[in-house]
């Protein structure tokens, strides 16, 4: 698969059930950070400061960052969404699977961090500065297991001193070639290395459980995980000690390395970080989380109606992924939901405007994806000639799905009136939703249509939007 650094997105933080280290420890170590007492800052520091975002290179792959039923999660996606809110900036998330570039992309500045599970090598610290170990692993070979390749010209490998003349098909890394390098000549004999430019160490195993290579080597956190999902397949022997892993930096981002490696002492003592850590890597995940077509790492799938849902966007010139967010956040995909107010299906249509658009609440889910496209597309008639820019506009869209058309022109209104832009969202008629849940602003002359709980509006729109863009980073594109 070739080097992917896809869609930049902006993601929301959200407070999770299990808190870090107390609320007064952290508005300590901020005073420390502002006051300039704590470690020292850097450019690199002050950059994510006065920009407000934080931005972190991450792996797609079933740990790292990956899509589960529609919704974004992954071990260093959950810790890197921590330490952002714990700086109180926005976190801007890119996406590789080129570990050379992506080295390459910290030093030239287009991210700040590297948020992946990287092995602390003695080369890699002459280059980049790590942060503490987050965690140890092990090199580990990947095969068949003996019951499948057994038998007098068995290729099964029970010990390192047997690899000698066999082929190890590996992604392509220094570290892992390195460390064969050194067991060949430990055991004396050639072990012969593949390089695989264009498949990562997900695919490789895959490649083993199908028989099309017989070995590949893996960290054994990841060979565990990715194990479960192919029952033919085991992970050993170890070939090689434990190395540590961290998160990696500029070599010049003291500042920025002292304020993680702070960070990370806190939270390596906290039961978020023993949840996070047996959640991902521990736990045995049950069978329709493994061999689900909606777990994007094996099926690269949002939901069982992403077919339906690509036919009638593609049919009235809709992303589908932004449909997909959007069917997500009102039903979490489940056709025979109806709110307190009667809202119904997929799409959440109410009784009056199904009836508009010839769908009940016993109508199919193709009819129910079909008449909420229908209705996007109407709201989006209405903005058209006024909001030209696509992108703008779909957010205007979004807001009156949610809120109802009629609230979303008195937020315009008062945004004239409070001279703000009436054809921006973000900063201008958002803010305006917002206040129209209080009598000054819902009361106000220019506002016809009364009290709107805005901040459900608000938050629907934001968080739509940031789904779509986890989608678009996870979901394989579709061909042309």
């Amino acid at each position: 698969m070739p080097f992917r650094l896809k869609y930049l997105i902006s993601v929301s933080l959200v407070v999770m059930t299990v808190s870090l280290p107390s609320c007064l420890d952290h508005n300590r170590n901020m005073e420390k950070l502002h006051n300039k007492e704590g470690p020292e800052t850097d450019r690199i520091l002050r950059k994510i400061k006065e920009r407000g975002k934080i931005i972190a290179l991450l792996d797609n792959n079933p740990t790292d960052y990956f899509i589960y039923r529609g919704t974004p999660v992954g071990y260093h996606y959950d810790l890197i969404r921590q330490f952002a809110k714990h700086l109180e900036v926005e976190l801007e998330i890119q996406v590789s699977d080129d570990l050379e570039k992506s080295f390459e992309w910290l030093e030239k500045e287009k991210c700040d961090i590297l948020a992946m599970g990287l092995t602390i090598t003695k080369n890699r610290k002459e280059n980049f500065s790590f942060t503490d170990p987050l965690f140890e692993t092990r090199q580990v070979l990947v095969q068949r297991k003996k019951k499948l390749v057994g038998g007098k010209d068995s290729i099964y490998i029970s010990s390192p001193l047997k690899l000698g003349g066999k082929t190890l098909h590996i992604q392509k890394s220094a570290t892992v070639k390195n460390r064969i390098t050194s067991l060949s000549e430990e055991i004396g004999e050639d072990i012969f290395v593949v390089e695989h430019d264009h498949a990562n160490v997900e695919e490789l195993i895959a490649m083993v459980a199908r028989g099309e290579i017989d070995y590949t080597v893996a960290k054994e956190h990841i060979a565990r995980v990715n194990c479960m999902y192919y029952e033919g397949l085991e992970t050993g022997p170890y070939l090689s000690l434990r190395q540590n892993l961290g998160w990696a930096v500029k070599k010049d981002a003291n500042g920025l390395l002292g304020v993680l490696n702070q960070w990370l002492s806190g939270f390596k003592g906290s039961k978020l970080s023993v949840y996070l850590y047996g959640k991902y890597f521990k736990s045995r995940r049950p069978g329709d989380f493994t061999g689900s077509s909606s777990f994007s790492p094996v099926g690269g799938k949002i939901s069982v109606y992403d077919d339906i849902i690509r036919k009638y966007s593609r049919e009235y010139g809709w992303d589908w992924l932004l449909v997909a967010s959007l069917i997500y956040q009102e039903s979490r995909f489940d056709p025979h939901i109806t709110s307190w107010a009667g809202a119904f299906g997929l799409m959440q249509i109410m009784p009056g405007t199904a009836r508009r658009f010839g769908i009940d609440s016993l109508s199919s889910p193709g009819e129910q994806i079909k008449a909420g496209i229908e209705i996007l597309n109407m709201i989006n008639g209405k903005f058209e000639q006024e909001i030209p820019d696509k992108k703008e506009r779909r957010k205007f869209v979004l807001a009156s799905y949610n809120a109802g058309i009629a609230h979303v022109y008195d937020a315009r209104r008062l945004a004239v009136k409070y001279g703000k832009n009436p054809n921006l969202w973000t900063g201008h008629v958002d803010s305006f939703m917002l206040r129209k849940e209080f009598p000054d602003y819902f009361n106000d002359s220019v506002v016809k249509f009364g009290y709107c709980k805005g901040s459900e509006t608000f938050n629907f729109v934001n968080e739509v939007l940031e789904r779509f863009n986890h989608y678009k980073n996870l979901i394989p594109a579709d061909p042309e």
